[in-house]
C-alpha cells in the first residue's frame, strides 16, 4: 500500500499539498500588499497637495487585508469558524472602506501623464464600469456572494480546495471595494444615483446581513459543517461587526452629501400684491 502512494499515505500527501499552496498564496499576497502600499505612497509623494488622511486610509486598508489574509488571524480562521467570520469582516467590509477612502483612482489620474490619464478616464466611462458602478450590481456581487457562500455547498468546497478558498477571498475583497465605491467612494463614478437612493441600497445590505446572521445563529438554511458554538459565535460577529462597518459607510456617505437647494424666490416677488 505504501508503494501505491509513492511512500506516503494520501492524507499526508494532501496536507503537504495544502501547506505548499498556502505558502505560495501567502507569499503572493504579501508581495501584492507591499506593491500596492508602496505604489500608492510613491504616487502620493509625486502629487502636490495629496491628502495625508487619504494616504493613511489606503495604507490602513492594505494593512487590514494583509493582517486578515497572511497574519495570525489567517491561522485562527483555518481552525475556527469564528476566526473565519472575523477574517471575512475585515476582508469584505473594513479593508475595502479604507482602500476606497484612499481615492486611488483619483490619485492615479493625477499621477499619470495626461495621455494615459485620458485613456484611463475613457475606460471608466465605458459600459462595463458603468454597469459595475451601480450600487445594485455591487450589492448583488458582495452580499449575494456571501449568501451563496454560506447557504450552498460552496463553503464546504472552499475548505478542502485551497485555490477556491483563495478565489473566495479575492471575490470578497474586490466586491467589497466595489460596493464601498458605489455607495460612498470619493473616486469618480459614472452616473451615480442620488444619496437617498444609495442609502436605500445600503439599508437592503444591512437587512440582508442581519437576516443571514440570524439564520446562521439558528442553524436554518445554511450549509456550515462547524460546531454549533462556532456557528453561533460567528453569527454574532457578522451581526454586530457588519452593523459597525455599514454604519461607518453610511457616515462617510452622509458626511459628503451636499443636498441641492432650490434658489430662493426673488425679493421683489415676495412683495407682489395678490390679485
Amino acid at each position: 500500500m505504501r508503494a501505491a502512494y509513492g511512500g506516503r499515505p494520501p492524507a499526508v500527501t494532501h496536507q503537504h499539498e495544502h501547506a505548499a499552496t498556502v505558502a505560495v498564496t501567502t507569499t503572493v499576497a504579501a508581495v501584492i500588499a507591499v506593491l500596492l502600499a508602496g505604489g500608492y505612497l510613491a504616487a502620493a509623494a509625486r502629487t502636490p497637495g495629496w491628502s495625508r488622511w487619504r494616504a493613511a486610509a489606503f495604507t490602513g486598508g492594505v494593512a487590514l487585508a494583509a493582517f486578515a489574509l497572511i497574519g495570525p488571524l489567517a491561522a485562527y480562521a483555518a481552525a475556527d469558524f469564528r476566526g473565519h467570520m472575523t477574517q471575512h469582516l475585515l476582508v469584505a467590509m473594513l479593508a475595502p472602506l479604507g482602500l476606497v477612502l484612499g481615492a486611488p483612482v483619483t490619485l492615479l489620474l493625477r499621477a499619470l501623464p495626461r495621455p494615459y490619464a485620458r485613456r484611463l478616464g475613457g475606460l471608466l466611462r465605458a459600459r462595463v464600469p458603468h454597469l459595475l458602478a451601480h450600487p445594485v450590481t455591487a450589492l448583488v456581487l458582495s452580499t449575494g456572494g456571501m449568501i451563496v457562500l454560506y447557504c450552498t455547498p460552496l463553503y464546504r468546497a472552499a475548505m478542502v480546495t485551497p485555490w477556491l478558498h483563495e478565489l473566495v477571498h479575492v471575490h470578497f475583497l474586490l466586491s467589497g471595494c466595489l460596493f464601498a465605491w458605489a455607495i460612498a467612494g470619493p473616486d469618480p463614478a459614472p452616473r451615480r444615483p442620488s444619496v437617498p437612493a444609495r442609502l436605500v441600497v445600503l439599508g437592503v445590505a444591512v437587512a440582508a446581513h442581519a437576516g443571514l446572521s440570524q439564520l446562521m445563529y439558528a442553524g436554518l438554511w445554511v450549509d456550515l459543517p462547524v460546531p454549533a458554538a462556532q456557528r453561533t459565535g460567528a453569527a454574532e460577529i457578522m451581526y454586530y461587526g457588519g452593523d459597525l462597518a455599514e454604519l461607518l459607510l453610511a457616515a462617510v456617505l452622509v458626511a459628503g452629501w451636499r443636498p441641492v437647494r432650490r434658489p430662493a424666490p426673488a425679493a421683489h416677488a415676495r412683495h407682489q400684491p395678490i390679485g
